[in-house]
């Protein structure tokens, strides 16, 4: 393996700073409820709304504020993200009556929770992207209560009137003008005006992570994301440019986002980085970007495809991007990935907007152990059985046997004495 571009070791943050202020807030809402939200939203957004909950005439103001077309590319997106979770929710189903032994019925029920928060990031840029792939998903499971925040604009007062839009034709029950650490301490606990949920999902800041982390157990979650990131296996047969401006597309996130290409082609390598040297001459979003690249970005030649295969499957990325010529051939040796890309003209950014597959997605490593946000995020599956009165009688003695060598004996006599009254029947 050869580097030719290396990137800047993340350090560990300092988490015991982070986890005391986040803590204190969480404190702070649970104690004080509404009005440790609204000095909050004072603090950080110089928002001085006094109702948190957005109203329908908000809503109707939203729309105003679009063109046309603006409405139609949100609906024209929510179609696709909407038949997808559709189509998984169908792959769901609830089992009824397997019998591992004869009179012993088993089976699961699917069930959605009652109640979540999708949290829509303000940040640098509006995300109205990210309220259709959180709230569609939850409407398509089932969920009975979908509620959504988001952080207003600076000084305004306002959610952005397209991520307003955007929960809207998502279907949202309820949204609330309030982001941050405190909008998850809000939507766990309870304040007045919110009542707490069963989860939360969505993507945020390092405070509004650390704050999921902390209210984690209290309330469902996700998963705990951080920076985003993009890798792409290269062979040399594609076009350094289109890898180049997917690499920055990422990056332009944010400054600790992570852009990283595995190559069998050290030409091919070079060439990519030359290109994205180029677009940054003219990228609007250069200064974000740039600082990303030079500081976290990442190009490794390696001596064959497997190598490549072996350093995804440990570095576990967002989203996995396949450049090469015959990639259905990698496929199989894939395991750790957020969301794959086949094939060149499959970009990252389309599964971001609108193909229909859901950019809600697990990082640092994250993907080792879990996928992204999808419909059976939101769903449960809850086991149960039955039996007749032969088969308790068959498996009673068999359960007394293992509690007794457990030490366990009032599960013994839970089983003892249906063994005993079975037989007396």
């Amino acid at each position: 393996m050869k580097i030719l571009k290396k990137a800047q070791e993340r350090t560990e943050e300092d988490r015991k700073e982070l986890s005391g202020i986040v803590q204190e807030i969480i404190d702070n809402v649970r104690a004080n409820g509404d009005d440790a939200l609204r000095e909050y939203s004072r603090k950080f957004d110089q928002c001085e709304r006094t109702s948190l909950r957005v109203s329908k005439e908000e809503i109707r103001e939203a729309y105003m504020q679009l063109s046309p077309q603006e409405v139609a590319d949100l609906k024209a997106a929510a179609s696709n993200i909407q038949a997808f979770a559709q189509a998984q929710r169908e792959t769901v189903k609830p089992l009824e009556n397997f019998s591992p032994m004869p009179g012993i019925f088993l089976g699961h029920r699917i069930i959605p929770v009652k109640s979540c928060c999708c949290y829509v990031p303000g940040g640098n840029y509006p995300l109205y992207s990210t309220a259709l792939m959180l709230i569609i998903p939850a409407r398509t499971a089932g969920v009975e209560r979908v509620t959504a925040c988001s952080p207003v604009m600076k000084g305004t007062g306002k959610i952005n009137p397209k991520t307003l839009a955007a929960m809207d034709i998502a279907g949202v029950d309820e949204i609330y003008a309030v982001g941050g650490a405190q909008a998850i301490a809000a939507f766990s606990y309870g304040t007045e005006e919110i009542a707490p949920v069963d989860m939360i999902v969505g993507p945020g800041n390092r405070f509004v992570t650390e704050a999921k982390r902390q209210c984690y157990g209290q309330v469902g979650i996700d998963f705990v994301a951080g920076p985003s990131e993009v890798l792409v296996i290269a062979d040399g047969s594609g076009t350094p440019g289109i890898v180049a401006a997917d690499l920055l597309a990422q990056s332009e996130h944010d400054v600790n986002a992570k852009g990283m290409v595995v190559t069998t082609d050290e030409a091919f390598g070079k060439a990519v980085m030359d290109a994205v040297e180029k677009e940054l001459e003219v990228l609007e979003t250069a200064d974000i970007a740039k600082k990303s690249w030079e500081t976290y970005g990442e190009v490794v030649v390696v001596s064959d495809l497997e190598e490549a295969v072996n350093i995804v499957n440990e570095y576990a990325p967002e989203h996995l991007e396949l450049n090469v010529k015959n990639p259905d051939a990698l496929i199989p040796g894939l395991c750790n990935y957020g969301s794959l890309f086949i094939g060149e003209n499959t970009a990252e950014v389309f599964g971001d907007y609108a193909s229909g597959t859901n950019h809600t997605l697990p990082t640092l490593k994250a993907a080792r152990y879990t996928g992204g946000v999808w419909v059976g995020t939101f769903l449960k599956t809850c086991t149960q059985q039955s039996m007749t009165p032969e088969a308790m009688r068959n498996i009673a003695p068999l359960v007394s046997r293992l509690a007794e060598g457990e030490g366990l004996k009032g599960h013994k006599q839970a089983a003892d004495i249906r063994f005993s009254e079975g037989k007396q029947d």
